[in-house]
Order: C-alpha cells, then structure tokens, then sequence
C-alpha cells in the first residue's frame, strides 16, 4: 500500500497503512458479531464514496496563489520528515524546482546530487544540468556551443578477449604487431566518431588510454563511464540521442547546450551543463554531515517534489492536521442514520477509523486526543470545516490559517487506497500454508 501511495502521489504512506489497519479492526469487530464481509465491504463502499464527495466540496481551488500554496503543501509535507528543522529552506527549493517544469510534471529534468560535508542549509538549486564525471587528461575543460555525441559503446571491442584464448607468437615483434593492429581498429572507431564533427563525446563504457589520447589531439571533451541513469537523463535535458553505431552521421541526434564547464562542489569536481535544450531541467545539490542524513534528505525532498507536481496538475487544496479527517467522518456519520440494515453498522465503522487518524496524532504529540478530538468534532458539526489540532499549541485552531494545507489529490488517493486494500483483505476467506521443508536432524556437540 506505501509503496503504491508513494509510486502515484509520493506522499501519505504512513496515513494509508494506518487507515487501512483502523478499518481492518473496525471490521473484525463486526465480523465477529456475525456480519457477512460482503456486508462490511457494501458498507465500506457506501461510506467511501461519501468520504470522497465531503472532501470534494471542502477543496479550494488555488487560483492565481498556486506559489503560496505550493509552499505551504511543501511545509506541511517536509514538517513530518528529516528536514523538518530546515522546511522553510527545502520548501523554497523544491517550489523553485517544481515551477521550471512548467506543468509538465517530468521530474526526470530535476536532477538529487547528494555530496557529503557542510550542513544541510547549504542546499541549493543548481539551474544548470549537473554530472559527476570529468574530462580525460589534456582535453578542453570548458566548451562553448556544445555539439553533443551520446552513446553507449565498448571502446576496446577489437582486443582479443575471449575467455580462456591465447595467443601463441615466436617473437617479441609478433607482440607489438598485435598491440599495433588493436590500436589500428580503435583509431578507425574513433575517426568514425569524429566523422560526426561533434566537439563532446559521452559514452557510458569506458573509453581507454589511446582513444582518450585521439580525442585530446582533436580537442574533443571525452566523458566516459556516464551511468545508465546519468547518460539517460542527459539525452533527455540535452535533447539528444544514445547512439551504439556511427556509420551513419546524418542520422545521429546530437545533444545541444551553449556552456560545459567544471565547477566545485566542496572538495568534489563536477561539469555543469548550461543552457540545455529542455530549459527547465535543473539539479539541486544536498548537502549534509553524513551519508544516513543524505539518504533520508533525499527521499524526504523527493515525497515533496512528487506531491507538488501532482497538486500542478489538479491545484486543489484540502484542510490538514486531521481537519479532512474529521470532515469526512462526520458526513458519514450523518450519512449512516439514513442507510437501513446492517450496512449501517460497517458505514459508521469506517467513519470511526477515519476519526481515529486524528486521535493518533494528538497521542504521538503527547497530548491529550479525548479532548482535543471531541472539541474538533463539535467545531465541525458547526460549520467550522477548516479547523484542525495544532500540535505546537496543543489546542484546535484553524489550520488553514496556520498554513497547514495538504493537496487533495493526495488525500483522495490515501483515502481510496485504504478502502481498496482493506476490501482485497475482507474477501480472502482462507490462507493456505504450504508445509515447511523437512530438516535433517542436528546431531552436532553443543
């Protein structure tokens, strides 16, 4: 379930496992009163689909505020995560990455590249497209007006490497006769490239002594060992394409950028790419005391990345700190004195497990959740939809006022997702075990 929410809207992972473990117990309970799961599932039906309507008519389209939304989604999204000491700094990044997409929502053009030392507000935004890989020896470090060969091929295809081979000869020449005719097939490959009148080469295997020596006396930049991820990615932003053959130069797609050029991140050399084809490809650099905080750095930057591009595409804004919770729970509170039947019984079951969301966040901040979510439902029940627990304080406040808003989309998806999981777990009525291997007997001393 986590990794489904994470994989559509990147965040809300922790809330749809617990929901949907609130409306498991909810309907054990009323399986073991003698329900039918058919039963709870039409009831779990029922109460969902006016969940999903309460939550629809409290969103707030964002308008001409879409910037002052974003970051304020970011605050809220990062406030739960590592970076939660430093939200107001990430929160600016990652609403600077989002909005050069431009709508369009590719998050391949942001570029994570994390590198170890400083402290973690010196993070930055990066317009340029960055590579962790540097020239060969004697070979330009800056180029203007870059014309961009990619490609993924071998560059020692001709040496004799065939496993188990050996090469018997009656002579020391025989030796460089050999070395000379590898060197021979490696400079007609290399001609063949620069038959392409490219002034950057990037290749995603190794490119050897003597062909990085070729390229240096052309005055080509040669970059070799491009990862998978890192040449894909460049293709992309550079507007190019990976090409493995070079017999055809007509039909090559280059890569196009006005400036390469090497640049330090701390004690690390990079080569910056800038002014690329797709204009809105850019890397944040993350910086940080250790490789843990990095990692979790990144993941957490990511979530955020991943739920403002999905609030770009539908820009609908919903109440949070447990006020959409609330708001659902009550309208299928009042929704369930109308349904007839034991059905009634599982749509209230689901209202209390949605009610309980709020409970576990008072209980995680050490306050007391009888209270405060007996007080936040009475709010509701008159008229006060925006109102949700403000930890800081330890009271109920409008949260949106306090800036603590979270994207609809995200909450739709955690609400839904829960309910479905929970309906795929009601209906196995068994679970067959196939029997554990037989062990020999351990006869060894103690």
């Amino acid at each position: 379930m986590s990794m489904t929410q994470d994989h559509e809207v990147g965040d809300g992972t922790t809330s749809v496992t617990v929901l949907a473990a609130e409306l498991l117990k909810e309907a054990e309970k009323l399986v073991n009163q003698r329900i039918h799961p058919q039963t709870i599932i039409s009831g779990y039906r029922r109460a969902l689909g006016i969940a999903q309507e309460a939550l629809k008519k409290s969103s707030i389209e964002s308008g001409d505020n879409i910037r002052e939304d974003l970051l304020k989604i970011a605050r809220t999204t990062l406030g739960s995560k590592i970076l939660s000491q430093h939200k107001e700094h990430f929160a600016q990044l990652a609403v600077d990455a989002v909005l050069r997409l431009k709508g369009s929502g590719n998050l391949d053009a942001i570029q994570i590249i994390k590198k170890l030392g400083g402290s973690m507000n010196e993070s930055y935004l990066d317009e340029g497209f960055l590579l962790e890989k540097l020239p060969g020896m004697f070979q330009p470090r800056r180029v203007e007006k870059a014309k961009i060969l990619i490609a993924n091929t071998p560059m020692d295809t001709d040496k004799v490497k065939v496993f188990g081979s050996r090469v018997r000869v009656d002579g020391v020449a025989k030796v460089a006769e050999l070395e000379a005719a590898e060197k021979l097939k490696m400079k007609e490959k290399v001609d063949k490239i620069l038959g392409h009148n490219c002034n950057v080469f990037i290749n995603r295997q190794l490119i050897y002594n003597y062909p990085e020596q070729l390229f240096a006396d052309a005055k080509v930049m040669a970059i070799e060992h491009a990862d998978f991820e890192g040449i894909e990615r460049l293709a992309l932003v550079l507007g190019g394409e990976i090409v493995s053959t070079f017999d055809s130069p007509q039909t090559a797609q280059f890569g196009y950028c006005d400036l390469i050029e090497e640049i330090m991140i701390g004690e690390d050399r990079l080569l910056r790419f800038s002014g690329v084809k797709l204009g809105e490809a850019c890397s944040v650099v993350l910086r940080g005391a250790t490789q843990q905080i990095l990692e979790e750095s990144e993941r957490s930057l990511h979530d955020a990345l991943c739920v403002l591009v999905t609030h770009v595409k539908e820009s609908k804004t919903v109440a949070g700190a447990g006020a959409s919770e609330i708001l659902m729970s009550t309208a299928i509170a009042m929704e369930a004195q109308k349904v007839a039947g034991k059905e009634a019984l599982a749509v209230e079951a689901f209202g209390r497990a949605l009610a309980q969301l709020p409970t576990i966040i008072c209980d995680n901040a050490g306050l007391d959740s009888a209270e405060l979510v007996t007080r936040l439902r009475a709010e509701h029940a008159n008229g006060r939809h925006s109102f949700g627990i403000d930890i800081e304080k330890g009271e109920v406040a409008d949260v949106t006022k306090l800036g603590v808003i979270e994207s609809y989309n995200v909450k739709l998806c955690m609400v839904s997702s829960a309910a479905e999981a929970t309906e795929q777990i009601l209906r196995v009525d068994d679970i067959i075990k196939a029997a554990p291997r037989a062990r020999a007997q351990d006869n060894r001393p103690c």
